[in-house]
């Protein structure tokens, strides 16, 4: 009985340009039998023909929308292989491989003793122009880790390590000026490993474009006046940040009942892989904000933004944008005629109401994503 140990160095959530380390272990769990004089294939043995380690990112789709060739412009894929002793990790995928690495060759013809082990450390580079991981309404996104063991007459058994890839929308065509002041905490008592050098121009570039304070105010109003002014403090967030905003209804005309804020993610299938103007758009509302505002003069707005979304990407295949999309709950004349009773105003029985809506872009890019050695994934397979 074989053992299959793969440990992720560093966990699971990398950028382009990465270095990916997963330290794979080899283990013959089978009982060690003291003094035996018996042939090697009766004294738990074991041998491996070879192991072979890839990665690839599979494309799912909604409505058969791309038809003869993949998301990224590449030829299709085939996955009709009959072979079971074959390392083909994409044969069991149901969607078409955008991405896929060389496999390499990890070791040929191991032997391993009852309670021996073996370790090997598999690296890739990730390219800089690959799509990020995506779980969506009308396209996903999906990377894994395969590795492939074959014992001697016997078929391909694989594990699978499954990735989380964020990318940064513009990167590397923004650059990093020379004299902008790096605005990322460092500790001067800690040596820089060389993993934070090859990402310090990527980090540098994240923290600067969403650290920076640009305060926007907004004046909101439908055809009868002012419903209230919004003020937003910056229009660029990270993962797991909160948007915050505040409303202002002192100088209003328009009386504002109610207000909801959404975060709203979009998807737009790019015209060249539309279906008959089906499954062209999808929206998606993760959190919201609801208030009742009536004869207050400021509200104040709190929303956080989820871990595990996608931060906005662009591909062939499909663009993703953040939105804010508003909903107010205006009222007509009338709601004045209240009549204090023993000095207790009392709310109206109707109340004539109007609703308006309106959505506002923001831009949403990963967290820092910092290489923890205490931070890994593991997965384990007996064959």
């Amino acid at each position: 009985m074989i053992e299959i140990g793969a440990k992720l160095i560093g966990g699971p959530v990398y950028l382009p340009g990465d270095s990916i380390g997963c330290c794979v272990t080899f283990t013959n769990r089978s009982p060690f039998i003291p003094g035996s004089r018996l042939p090697n294939d009766l004294r738990n043995i074991e041998t491996l023909a070879l192991s072979s380690a890839q990665i690839h990112c599979s494309c799912k789709t909604i409505g058969n929308m791309i038809k003869g060739r993949d998301a990224e412009g590449s030829n299709l894929v085939s996955h009709s292989i009959n072979s079971d002793t074959s390392f083909y990790p994409c044969k069991e995928d149901s969607g078409l491989t955008v991405f896929k690495t060389e496999p390499k060759i990890l070791f040929c013809d191991m032997k391993l003793n009852p309670g021996e082990s073996r370790s090997f450390l598999y690296t890739e580079t990730l390219p800089n122009e690959i799509p990020p991981s995506y779980r969506g309404k009308l396209v996903k996104y999906s990377y894994k880790i395969t590795i492939g063991t074959q014992r001697i007459n016997s078929a391909m058994k694989e594990l699978t390590i499954p990735l989380r890839i964020l990318v940064i929308d513009g990167f590397p065509e923004v650059n990093v000026c020379e004299d902008s002041i790096d605005l990322s905490p460092s500790n001067p008592f800690l040596d820089i490993c060389e993993k934070d050098k090859e990402l310090e121009p990527t980090l540098q570039v994240l923290q600067n474009i969403t650290a920076r304070r640009s305060t926007s105010f907004y004046n909101i109003t439908n055809g009868k006046g002012k419903v209230a002014t919004f003020c937003l403090f910056k229009s660029t967030y990270k993962l797991g940040e909160d948007i915050v905003g505040t409303f202002d209804f002192s100088s209003s005309t328009v009386r504002c009942v109610q207000f909801i804020v959404s975060l709203q993610c979009e998807e737009i299938i790019s015209e060249k892989y539309r279906n008959a103007n089906k499954y062209d758009k999808a929206v998606t509302t993760f959190n919201n904000c609801t208030e009742f505002c009536l004869n207050m003069k400021q509200c104040f707005l709190n929303l956080p933004i989820p871990l595990h979304v996608t931060p906005v990407f662009n591909t062939n295949l499909v663009s993703l944008k953040w939105k804010l999309h508003f909903e107010f709950v205006t009222c007509a004349k009338g709601i004045e005629e209240i009549n204090p009773l023993d000095n207790v105003r009392l709310a109206p029985k109707c109340v004539n109401i109007e609703t308006m809506k309106w959505n506002l872009p923001v831009q949403i890019y990963p967290t820092a994503t910092i290489s923890d050695l205490h931070s890994q994934t593991k997965s384990c397979l007996m064959i």
